[in-house]
Protein backbone atom coordinates (compact mmCIF):
# COMPACT_ATOMS: atom_id res chain seq x y z
CA UNK A 1 0.00 0.00 0.00
CA UNK A 2 1.24 3.58 -0.69
CA UNK A 3 0.70 6.58 0.82
CA UNK A 4 0.91 9.66 -1.37
CA UNK A 5 0.88 13.21 0.91
CA UNK A 6 0.16 15.30 -2.92
CA UNK A 7 -3.96 16.52 -2.94
CA UNK A 8 -4.40 16.42 -6.63
CA UNK A 9 -6.82 19.29 -7.64
CA UNK A 10 -9.95 18.50 -9.30
CA UNK A 11 -9.94 21.44 -10.77
CA UNK A 12 -7.22 23.28 -11.96
CA UNK A 13 -8.69 26.07 -13.78
CA UNK A 14 -9.94 27.36 -10.34
CA UNK A 15 -13.72 26.50 -11.18
CA UNK A 16 -15.24 23.33 -9.33
CA UNK A 17 -17.16 20.71 -11.71
CA UNK A 18 -21.00 21.46 -11.30
CA UNK A 19 -22.70 18.37 -12.29
CA UNK A 20 -26.40 20.55 -11.84
CA UNK A 21 -25.06 23.46 -13.56
CA UNK A 22 -24.05 20.99 -16.97
CA UNK A 23 -27.69 19.11 -16.67
CA UNK A 24 -29.07 22.73 -16.80
CA UNK A 25 -27.02 23.50 -19.70
CA UNK A 26 -27.43 20.14 -21.17
CA UNK A 27 -31.83 20.46 -20.71
CA UNK A 28 -31.63 24.40 -21.88
CA UNK A 29 -29.73 23.46 -25.26
CA UNK A 30 -32.27 20.42 -25.86
CA UNK A 31 -35.40 23.08 -25.31
CA UNK A 32 -33.62 25.63 -27.53
CA UNK A 33 -33.42 22.54 -30.27
CA UNK A 34 -37.32 21.96 -29.57
CA UNK A 35 -38.22 25.14 -29.84
CA UNK A 36 -36.13 26.18 -33.03
CA UNK A 37 -37.04 22.70 -34.76
CA UNK A 38 -41.00 23.61 -34.23
CA UNK A 39 -40.03 26.91 -36.07
CA UNK A 40 -38.39 25.58 -38.88
CA UNK A 41 -41.56 22.82 -39.19
CA UNK A 42 -43.78 26.06 -39.09
CA UNK A 43 -42.11 27.70 -41.98
CA UNK A 44 -41.89 25.09 -43.82
CA UNK A 45 -45.87 23.84 -43.64
CA UNK A 46 -46.63 27.86 -44.52
CA UNK A 47 -44.95 27.34 -47.88
CA UNK A 48 -46.26 23.23 -48.34
CA UNK A 49 -47.83 24.10 -51.57
CA UNK A 50 -45.24 25.96 -53.50
CA UNK A 51 -43.17 23.82 -55.67
CA UNK A 52 -40.17 24.22 -58.03
CA UNK A 53 -40.27 23.70 -62.07
CA UNK A 54 -39.49 20.34 -61.60
CA UNK A 55 -42.87 19.64 -59.41
CA UNK A 56 -40.95 19.29 -56.40
CA UNK A 57 -41.51 21.28 -52.67
CA UNK A 58 -39.59 24.70 -52.83
CA UNK A 59 -38.65 24.31 -49.59
CA UNK A 60 -36.72 21.43 -48.03
CA UNK A 61 -34.29 20.74 -44.93
CA UNK A 62 -30.23 21.07 -45.21
CA UNK A 63 -28.57 20.41 -42.73
CA UNK A 64 -27.52 23.07 -39.70
CA UNK A 65 -26.18 26.28 -39.77
CA UNK A 66 -22.20 25.50 -37.35
CA UNK A 67 -22.72 25.65 -34.34
CA UNK A 68 -22.12 28.30 -31.77
CA UNK A 69 -21.91 29.22 -28.21
CA UNK A 70 -24.54 31.94 -26.06
CA UNK A 71 -23.65 33.11 -23.62
CA UNK A 72 -26.48 32.68 -20.47
CA UNK A 73 -27.03 32.75 -16.82
CA UNK A 74 -26.15 29.24 -16.24
CA UNK A 75 -23.28 29.68 -19.21
CA UNK A 76 -21.95 28.90 -22.78
CA UNK A 77 -25.43 26.50 -24.34
CA UNK A 78 -23.83 25.77 -27.55
CA UNK A 79 -26.59 25.91 -30.38
CA UNK A 80 -27.49 25.09 -33.93
CA UNK A 81 -30.07 26.49 -35.94
CA UNK A 82 -31.43 24.00 -39.19
CA UNK A 83 -30.71 25.37 -42.79
CA UNK A 84 -33.39 25.34 -45.18
CA UNK A 85 -32.89 25.43 -48.89
CA UNK A 86 -35.13 27.39 -51.69
CA UNK A 87 -35.23 24.90 -55.06
CA UNK A 88 -37.08 27.99 -56.95
CA UNK A 89 -33.75 30.29 -58.46
CA UNK A 90 -36.29 32.49 -59.94
CA UNK A 91 -36.66 35.83 -57.40
CA UNK A 92 -35.79 36.63 -54.02
CA UNK A 93 -35.42 33.38 -51.95
CA UNK A 94 -37.04 32.66 -49.06
CA UNK A 95 -34.80 32.21 -46.01
CA UNK A 96 -35.48 30.86 -42.66
CA UNK A 97 -34.18 33.22 -39.55
CA UNK A 98 -35.27 32.20 -36.33
CA UNK A 99 -36.85 34.35 -34.08
CA UNK A 100 -35.27 32.58 -30.73
CA UNK A 101 -31.99 32.16 -32.37
CA UNK A 102 -31.73 34.98 -34.60
CA UNK A 103 -28.19 35.48 -37.16
CA UNK A 104 -25.08 36.78 -34.81
CA UNK A 105 -26.94 36.61 -31.44
CA UNK A 106 -24.49 35.18 -29.07
CA UNK A 107 -25.06 36.47 -25.40
CA UNK A 108 -28.80 36.24 -23.64
CA UNK A 109 -30.64 39.38 -23.44
CA UNK A 110 -30.53 38.74 -19.23
CA UNK A 111 -26.49 38.98 -19.77
CA UNK A 112 -26.83 42.52 -21.82
CA UNK A 113 -28.65 43.94 -18.74
CA UNK A 114 -25.86 42.30 -16.20
CA UNK A 115 -23.37 44.80 -17.65
CA UNK A 116 -25.01 48.14 -17.17
CA UNK A 117 -25.91 47.22 -13.53
CA UNK A 118 -21.73 45.60 -13.15
CA UNK A 119 -20.76 48.93 -14.67
CA UNK A 120 -23.17 51.18 -12.48
CA UNK A 121 -21.37 48.92 -8.96
CA UNK A 122 -18.34 50.21 -9.76
CA UNK A 123 -16.42 47.23 -11.91
CA UNK A 124 -14.37 49.34 -14.41
CA UNK A 125 -14.37 47.82 -17.87
CA UNK A 126 -10.60 45.97 -17.70
CA UNK A 127 -12.25 43.78 -14.78
CA UNK A 128 -15.38 42.63 -16.31
CA UNK A 129 -14.06 39.52 -18.03
CA UNK A 130 -12.90 38.62 -14.15
CA UNK A 131 -16.39 39.29 -12.74
CA UNK A 132 -18.38 37.44 -15.62
CA UNK A 133 -16.09 34.42 -15.73
CA UNK A 134 -16.81 34.29 -12.07
CA UNK A 135 -20.53 34.61 -12.77
CA UNK A 136 -20.44 32.81 -16.07
CA UNK A 137 -18.05 30.07 -16.10
CA UNK A 138 -14.23 30.34 -17.16
CA UNK A 139 -15.28 30.11 -20.84
CA UNK A 140 -16.76 33.18 -21.63
CA UNK A 141 -15.49 34.47 -24.94
CA UNK A 142 -16.47 37.91 -26.33
CA UNK A 143 -16.87 39.80 -23.05
CA UNK A 144 -13.80 41.54 -22.96
CA UNK A 145 -13.04 45.04 -22.26
CA UNK A 146 -13.17 45.99 -25.87
CA UNK A 147 -16.59 44.41 -26.05
CA UNK A 148 -17.87 46.53 -23.21
CA UNK A 149 -16.65 49.27 -24.77
CA UNK A 150 -18.33 48.29 -27.85
CA UNK A 151 -21.62 47.71 -26.20
CA UNK A 152 -21.60 51.13 -24.32
CA UNK A 153 -21.51 52.72 -27.73
CA UNK A 154 -24.24 50.38 -28.39
CA UNK A 155 -26.24 52.06 -25.70
CA UNK A 156 -25.29 55.56 -26.69
CA UNK A 157 -27.60 54.47 -29.98
CA UNK A 158 -30.04 53.45 -27.63
CA UNK A 159 -30.16 56.38 -25.92
CA UNK A 160 -30.54 59.01 -28.85
CA UNK A 161 -33.08 56.59 -30.53
CA UNK A 162 -34.88 56.56 -27.15
CA UNK A 163 -34.59 60.42 -27.07
CA UNK A 164 -35.81 61.18 -30.52
CA UNK A 165 -39.61 58.55 -30.19
CA UNK A 166 -42.88 60.37 -30.69
CA UNK A 167 -45.02 61.66 -27.73
CA UNK A 168 -47.73 62.55 -29.51
CA UNK A 169 -50.09 59.46 -28.36
CA UNK A 170 -49.54 59.74 -24.27
CA UNK A 171 -51.18 62.25 -21.63
CA UNK A 172 -49.33 62.70 -18.49
CA UNK A 173 -51.14 63.45 -15.32
CA UNK A 174 -47.81 64.10 -12.87
CA UNK A 175 -44.50 65.11 -13.71
CA UNK A 176 -41.69 64.50 -10.95
CA UNK A 177 -38.59 66.67 -12.08
CA UNK A 178 -35.21 66.52 -10.37
CA UNK A 179 -31.50 67.56 -11.13
CA UNK A 180 -29.22 64.78 -10.35
CA UNK A 181 -25.37 65.73 -10.12
CA UNK A 182 -21.87 63.45 -12.12
CA UNK A 183 -18.28 64.50 -11.88
CA UNK A 184 -17.08 63.25 -15.45
CA UNK A 185 -13.84 63.38 -16.19
CA UNK A 186 -12.35 66.12 -18.15
CA UNK A 187 -14.83 68.75 -17.30
CA UNK A 188 -14.44 71.61 -15.50
CA UNK A 189 -17.88 71.86 -13.79
CA UNK A 190 -19.98 69.03 -12.25
CA UNK A 191 -22.29 67.03 -15.15
CA UNK A 192 -26.08 67.99 -14.09
CA UNK A 193 -28.30 65.08 -15.54
CA UNK A 194 -32.13 66.71 -15.50
CA UNK A 195 -34.33 63.86 -15.12
CA UNK A 196 -38.33 64.23 -16.27
CA UNK A 197 -40.55 61.02 -14.84
CA UNK A 198 -44.71 61.25 -15.93
CA UNK A 199 -47.41 59.19 -14.40
CA UNK A 200 -49.79 58.28 -17.53
CA UNK A 201 -53.47 58.25 -17.58
CA UNK A 202 -53.54 54.65 -15.97
CA UNK A 203 -51.18 55.01 -13.45
CA UNK A 204 -48.04 53.93 -15.27
CA UNK A 205 -44.65 55.90 -14.82
CA UNK A 206 -42.27 56.49 -17.34
CA UNK A 207 -39.32 58.24 -18.21
CA UNK A 208 -40.09 61.30 -20.24
CA UNK A 209 -36.90 63.31 -20.26
CA UNK A 210 -33.19 62.58 -19.51
CA UNK A 211 -30.73 65.31 -20.64
CA UNK A 212 -27.28 66.93 -19.23
CA UNK A 213 -27.50 70.45 -18.55
CA UNK A 214 -25.45 73.57 -16.98
CA UNK A 215 -26.58 73.02 -13.47
CA UNK A 216 -30.26 73.28 -13.36
CA UNK A 217 -30.37 76.86 -15.21
CA UNK A 218 -34.15 77.89 -16.93
CA UNK A 219 -32.54 77.30 -19.95
CA UNK A 220 -31.51 73.97 -19.68
CA UNK A 221 -34.82 72.81 -18.23
CA UNK A 222 -36.61 74.77 -21.17
CA UNK A 223 -35.16 72.65 -23.60
CA UNK A 224 -36.14 69.55 -22.42
CA UNK A 225 -39.65 70.40 -21.38
CA UNK A 226 -40.20 72.06 -24.89
CA UNK A 227 -39.13 68.96 -26.69
CA UNK A 228 -40.91 66.93 -25.25
CA UNK A 229 -43.90 69.41 -26.35
CA UNK A 230 -42.34 69.41 -29.52
CA UNK A 231 -42.87 65.18 -29.76
CA UNK A 232 -46.21 65.61 -29.58
CA UNK A 233 -46.67 66.26 -25.32
CA UNK A 234 -48.69 69.08 -26.15
CA UNK A 235 -51.27 68.24 -22.73
CA UNK A 236 -50.39 70.17 -19.57
CA UNK A 237 -49.63 67.62 -16.71
CA UNK A 238 -51.96 68.23 -13.91
CA UNK A 239 -48.97 68.60 -11.55
CA UNK A 240 -45.45 68.90 -11.65
CA UNK A 241 -43.07 67.58 -8.48
CA UNK A 242 -39.96 69.39 -7.64
CA UNK A 243 -37.37 70.75 -5.62
CA UNK A 244 -36.32 73.80 -5.02
CA UNK A 245 -34.54 74.69 -8.20
CA UNK A 246 -36.04 78.11 -9.58
CA UNK A 247 -34.53 76.92 -13.08
CA UNK A 248 -37.34 74.25 -13.82
CA UNK A 249 -40.13 76.06 -12.00
CA UNK A 250 -39.73 78.85 -14.20
CA UNK A 251 -38.97 76.86 -17.75
CA UNK A 252 -42.11 75.27 -16.74
CA UNK A 253 -44.62 78.37 -16.39
CA UNK A 254 -42.94 79.43 -19.90
CA UNK A 255 -43.83 75.82 -21.58
CA UNK A 256 -46.57 74.39 -19.27
CA UNK A 257 -47.94 77.06 -17.79
CA UNK A 258 -51.22 75.51 -16.53
CA UNK A 259 -49.41 73.12 -14.51
CA UNK A 260 -49.75 73.16 -10.60
CA UNK A 261 -46.90 73.08 -8.45
CA UNK A 262 -45.86 71.11 -5.42
CA UNK A 263 -42.54 71.15 -3.61
CA UNK A 264 -41.14 68.26 -2.77
CA UNK A 265 -41.32 67.67 0.95
CA UNK A 266 -37.95 66.02 1.23
CA UNK A 267 -35.96 68.10 0.41
CA UNK A 268 -37.58 71.22 2.18
CA UNK A 269 -37.24 69.17 4.91
CA UNK A 270 -33.52 68.62 4.23
CA UNK A 271 -33.68 72.78 3.87
CA UNK A 272 -35.47 73.36 6.76
CA UNK A 273 -33.24 71.36 8.99
CA UNK A 274 -30.12 72.47 7.74
CA UNK A 275 -31.35 76.21 9.10
CA UNK A 276 -30.94 74.67 12.75
CA UNK A 277 -28.87 73.23 15.58
CA UNK A 278 -28.51 69.68 15.32
CA UNK A 279 -29.99 69.15 18.63
CA UNK A 280 -33.32 70.74 17.55
CA UNK A 281 -33.10 69.02 14.31
CA UNK A 282 -35.30 65.63 15.44
CA UNK A 283 -37.93 67.70 17.12
CA UNK A 284 -38.04 70.06 14.51
CA UNK A 285 -38.53 67.13 11.91
CA UNK A 286 -41.55 65.23 13.72
CA UNK A 287 -43.30 69.10 13.49
CA UNK A 288 -42.67 68.86 10.11
CA UNK A 289 -44.09 65.86 9.35
CA UNK A 290 -46.95 67.03 11.21
CA UNK A 291 -47.77 69.54 8.58
CA UNK A 292 -47.76 67.02 5.65
CA UNK A 293 -49.24 63.97 7.16
CA UNK A 294 -52.36 66.35 8.24
CA UNK A 295 -55.81 64.57 7.03
CA UNK A 296 -57.16 68.00 5.99
CA UNK A 297 -55.97 71.26 4.65
CA UNK A 298 -56.68 72.98 7.68
CA UNK A 299 -54.97 70.98 10.06
CA UNK A 300 -52.13 70.93 7.76
CA UNK A 301 -52.11 74.80 8.21
CA UNK A 302 -52.58 74.56 11.58
CA UNK A 303 -49.54 72.80 12.30
CA UNK A 304 -47.78 75.07 9.70
CA UNK A 305 -48.78 77.94 11.85
CA UNK A 306 -47.23 76.19 14.98
CA UNK A 307 -44.02 75.13 13.54
CA UNK A 308 -44.05 78.99 12.51
CA UNK A 309 -44.61 79.94 15.75
CA UNK A 310 -42.96 77.85 17.70
CA UNK A 311 -39.27 78.17 16.31
CA UNK A 312 -39.45 81.14 14.37
CA UNK A 313 -38.33 83.28 16.99
CA UNK A 314 -34.84 81.64 17.41
CA UNK A 315 -34.58 80.30 14.19
CA UNK A 316 -35.75 82.69 11.22
CA UNK A 317 -34.12 81.98 8.18
CA UNK A 318 -36.09 78.59 9.06
CA UNK A 319 -39.45 79.51 9.49
CA UNK A 320 -39.06 81.84 6.57
CA UNK A 321 -37.48 79.37 4.11
CA UNK A 322 -41.01 77.25 5.01
CA UNK A 323 -43.06 80.02 5.14
CA UNK A 324 -42.36 81.26 1.20
CA UNK A 325 -43.24 77.98 -0.69
CA UNK A 326 -46.16 77.56 1.95
CA UNK A 327 -48.72 78.03 -0.81
CA UNK A 328 -46.91 74.78 -2.90
CA UNK A 329 -46.06 72.61 -0.65
CA UNK A 330 -49.96 72.00 0.54
CA UNK A 331 -50.75 71.99 -3.18
CA UNK A 332 -51.05 67.84 -2.98
CA UNK A 333 -54.42 68.29 -0.98
CA UNK A 334 -56.51 69.27 -3.89
CA UNK A 335 -55.40 65.47 -5.46
CA UNK A 336 -56.96 62.66 -4.53
CA UNK A 337 -55.94 60.89 -1.51
CA UNK A 338 -54.74 58.01 -2.40
CA UNK A 339 -52.02 59.68 -4.58
CA UNK A 340 -50.45 61.52 -1.90
CA UNK A 341 -47.90 59.07 -1.01
CA UNK A 342 -46.61 59.50 -4.66
CA UNK A 343 -46.43 63.33 -5.24
CA UNK A 344 -45.52 64.81 -2.10
CA UNK A 345 -42.07 64.06 -2.72
CA UNK A 346 -39.88 63.35 -5.85
CA UNK A 347 -38.94 59.99 -5.03
CA UNK A 348 -39.17 58.10 -7.85
CA UNK A 349 -36.16 59.84 -9.38
CA UNK A 350 -34.19 60.11 -5.85
CA UNK A 351 -34.55 55.99 -5.35
CA UNK A 352 -33.09 55.39 -9.42
CA UNK A 353 -30.35 57.73 -9.08
CA UNK A 354 -29.07 56.24 -5.94
CA UNK A 355 -27.28 53.48 -7.50
CA UNK A 356 -25.39 55.93 -10.18
CA UNK A 357 -24.25 58.03 -7.57
CA UNK A 358 -22.63 55.05 -5.61
CA UNK A 359 -21.42 54.62 -9.43
CA UNK A 360 -19.83 57.89 -9.78
CA UNK A 361 -18.61 57.94 -6.25
CA UNK A 362 -16.49 54.46 -6.74
CA UNK A 363 -14.95 55.44 -10.33
CA UNK A 364 -14.39 58.85 -8.25
CA UNK A 365 -15.29 60.93 -11.85
CA UNK A 366 -14.00 58.82 -14.17
CA UNK A 367 -17.21 58.69 -16.30
CA UNK A 368 -17.56 61.07 -19.40
CA UNK A 369 -20.32 62.81 -20.60
CA UNK A 370 -21.50 60.32 -22.95
CA UNK A 371 -21.22 57.40 -20.72
CA UNK A 372 -22.56 59.09 -18.04
CA UNK A 373 -25.98 59.06 -20.13
CA UNK A 374 -25.71 56.27 -21.74
CA UNK A 375 -25.43 54.45 -18.49
CA UNK A 376 -27.99 56.31 -16.60
CA UNK A 377 -30.49 55.67 -19.48
CA UNK A 378 -29.84 51.97 -19.05
CA UNK A 379 -30.33 52.04 -15.37
CA UNK A 380 -33.52 53.77 -15.84
CA UNK A 381 -35.09 51.13 -18.45
CA UNK A 382 -33.96 48.38 -15.83
CA UNK A 383 -35.46 50.37 -12.66
CA UNK A 384 -38.54 50.54 -14.46
CA UNK A 385 -39.52 47.35 -14.61
CA UNK A 386 -39.82 47.18 -10.99
CA UNK A 387 -41.78 50.13 -10.53
CA UNK A 388 -45.39 49.51 -9.52
CA UNK A 389 -48.29 51.67 -11.00
CA UNK A 390 -49.93 54.83 -9.01
CA UNK A 391 -52.93 53.39 -6.29
CA UNK A 392 -56.19 54.53 -7.19
CA UNK A 393 -56.02 54.61 -11.08
CA UNK A 394 -59.45 55.51 -11.63
CA UNK A 395 -58.97 58.59 -9.80
CA UNK A 396 -56.97 60.10 -13.12
CA UNK A 397 -59.52 60.40 -16.13
CA UNK A 398 -61.28 61.99 -13.03
CA UNK A 399 -58.45 64.70 -12.49
CA UNK A 400 -57.67 65.15 -16.46
CA UNK A 401 -61.83 66.24 -16.68
CA UNK A 402 -61.25 68.98 -14.35
CA UNK A 403 -62.93 66.99 -10.96
CA UNK A 404 -62.32 69.20 -8.29
CA UNK A 405 -60.61 67.09 -5.01
CA UNK A 406 -60.51 68.93 -1.48
CA UNK A 407 -58.86 67.51 0.94
CA UNK A 408 -58.17 64.41 -1.35
CA UNK A 409 -61.95 63.58 -1.44
CA UNK A 410 -63.87 63.91 -4.89
CA UNK A 411 -66.23 67.35 -4.07
CA UNK A 412 -69.31 66.76 -5.69
CA UNK A 413 -71.70 69.59 -6.77
CA UNK A 414 -74.98 69.63 -5.38
CA UNK A 415 -78.16 70.55 -7.49
CA UNK A 416 -79.88 73.86 -6.36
Amino acid sequence: MTKDTVVAFRAPDGFSPDPLTDLLRQGARDLIAQAVEAEVKVFLAAYADQTDAAGRKRLVRHGHLPERDIQTGIGAVPVQVPRVRDRAPEGAPLRFTSTILPPYLRRAKSIEELLPWLYLKGISTGDFSEALAALLGPDAPGLSATTITRLKADWWDDYERWSRRDLSARRYVYFWADGVYFTPRMDEDRQCMLVIIGADEWGNKDVLGLIDGFRESTQSWRELLLDLKRRGLEAAPKLAVGDGAMGFWAALHEVYGKTCVQRCWVHKTANVLNAMPKSVQPKAKAHLKDIWMAETKAGANAAFDFFVEAYGVKYDRAAKGLKKDRVDLLAFYDFPAEHWKHIRTTNPIESTFATVRHRTTKTKGCLSRQTALAMTHQLMLSAKKKWRKLDGQNRLPEIIEGVEFRDGIKHEIKAA
